[in-house]
């Protein structure tokens, strides 16, 4: 199993797309990127396995078309129906062991909130990258306590397995992050609420790939 980490990473949030229709800003966002390097994991935890499953296959449809990889949070039998790249687990989700076990093909991403999580995540074949954080403060990540920080950042690099930074980054600390040994970023709100999605794209890995 290869999987290289992408260099943003969007998770989605359909009630962050100021009323906008979730896979229309995505396929804005995804048009900043003409190049590739982006990955979306499709995050919607409150929805049903039916509802789900329809939304996956659009936004399958909406990542293939441009060039993106797609992982699914915590569904792995989502993420196989639909033929997304890989899936992302959540504190609360299968280990990679387990998932490993019935797809052995399939990419793992995992979030992590310390370097023990990265450390254990490291040691695992089939994790392709983690997304760490929260490095600033932010609504969505006040639950995980007070922000890491850079410094926790760049410790947590050191296990070896491919970090992305989450947790109010933007454009401007895009940079900061790198300069950690970071391997990317990812964001929600920073992309999906934007008025101009594929301009904040275009942003971001613009400042990732001076680093």
């Amino acid at each position: 199993m290869a999987f290289t980490a992408p260099r943003l990473y969007l998770i989605t949030d359909r009630r962050a797309t100021a009323g906008r229709p979730l896979l229309e800003v995505v396929r804005a966002a995804l048009a900043g990127a003409p190049g590739g390097g982006v990955a979306v994991q499709l995050r919607e935890k409150d929805l049903g396995a039916r509802a789900l499953l329809a939304l996956a296959r659009e936004l399958r449809d909406v990542t293939r078309d441009a060039g993106a990889a797609l992982f699914v949070n915590d569904r792995v039998d989502v993420a196989l129906a639909v033929g997304a790249d890989g899936v992302h687990l959540g504190g609360g989700s299968l280990g990679p062991t387990e998932v490993a076990r019935f797809a052995p093909g399939l990419p793992v991403a995992v979030s992590t909130h310390g370097r023990a999580e990265v450390e254990a995540a490291a040691r695992a074949a089939n994790v392709a990258f983690a997304v760490f954080g929260p490095i600033w403060d932010t609504p969505s990540k006040l639950p995980y306590g007070p922000p890491l920080g850079l410094e926790a950042l760049r410790g947590a690099v050191r296990f070896g397995l491919p970090l992305l930074a989450l947790g109010g980054v933007t454009a401007a600390r895009a940079g900061a992050c790198l300069a950690t040994g970071a391997a990317g970023i990812a964001c929600i709100r920073a992309v999906l609420e934007a008025p101009d999605p594929a301009y904040v794209v275009r942003s971001f890995l613009t400042a990732v790939e001076k680093t």
